[in-house]
């Protein structure tokens, strides 16, 4: 049961997770409850307030979740029976992360509250049109609406099945080293092209890892360390980032550009 202040620590590459996150923060400020959001990208795991609840908000990639996400859960310190609780967003399925996290966190000394994973449009392979979208998301607020409400009334869950989620989990540091190999990031790469770039750089002040940079031609060059979260292809404002996995290179966004820089 949650009654206490709210630390909620959340990733979002293009929107999905940013609008359950506040979804649920809505919900409990309705019943007088103060919620904290902080960018998990720009926080240090190491300083973190343990005397109140944690929130921890990501997409799944790799049927995990990102390096730094992972990084960032790593580095949480030892807790004297902290409550923590989980939600992710995924196009479809996860299998290496809500068991495996648990067992980390519960080995930190963290009491988990609930998990939960929740269906939004997948921003990878993306070739929905939008009003499927629109469905997709309506479906997904609604269940973190619940979910906020579970977490309230502490009746939600966090279940682990041990041998299947194991294995799922060592599947997907497999795919994520295969991801941010060299061989992967030089064969499919996120183009940007000269031609439609207007150096903007709104997608080096949106990439979490630092992995687009200014080069001389004063345009922005694309990296060895990406971790395909897409928030560089899918907010550019001219189109001018092509993702290799996508129809005809289209790209799907949840919210705007502007609810991300903002808060830099």
């Amino acid at each position: 049961m949650i009654n206490d202040n709210i630390d909620f620590y959340y990733f979002s590459g293009t929107g999905n997770t940013y609008l359950v996150v506040h979804k649920m923060k809505e919900v409990w400020e309705k019943h007088g409850l103060k919620v904290n959001l902080f960018p998990l990208e720009n926080s240090n795991p190491e300083k973190i307030n343990l005397n109140n609840v944690i929130g921890l908000g990501f997409p799944v990639a790799e049927q995990s979740t990102y390096h730094f996400v992972w990084d960032f859960i790593k580095r949480l310190p030892e807790a004297p029976g902290t409550a923590i609780f989980m939600v992710d967003t995924m196009g479809s399925f996860s299998g290496g992360i809500v068991g495996p996290l648990k067992k980390l966190l519960t080995g930190k000394g963290y009491h988990p509250l609930g998990a939960c994973e929740i269906i939004m449009p997948s921003n990878i392979f993306y070739i929905a049109p939008e009003k499927k979208c629109q469905e997709k998301i309506e479906k997904g607020l609604l269940k973190a609406e619940h979910y906020a409400l579970s977490l309230l009334k502490g009746t939600a869950r966090w279940g682990r099945v041990p041998l299947i989620s194991d294995a799922m989990y060592l599947a997907s540091i497999f795919g994520l080293a295969l991801t941010r190999s060299r061989i992967n990031q030089n064969l499919l790469p996120l183009t940007t092209y000269y031609d439609l770039c207007q150096k903007c750089r709104i997608c080096v002040k949106l990439c979490p890892v630092g992995n687009r940079k200014i080069e001389k031609n004063e345009y922005p060059q694309h990296g060895l360390k990406c971790e395909y979260c897409l928030r560089c292809a899918s907010f550019c404002p001219y189109n001018a980032i092509k993702c290799p996995f996508n129809y005809k290179g289209k790209t799907y966004k949840a919210v705007e550009a502007r609810v991300f820089l903002e808060r830099k």
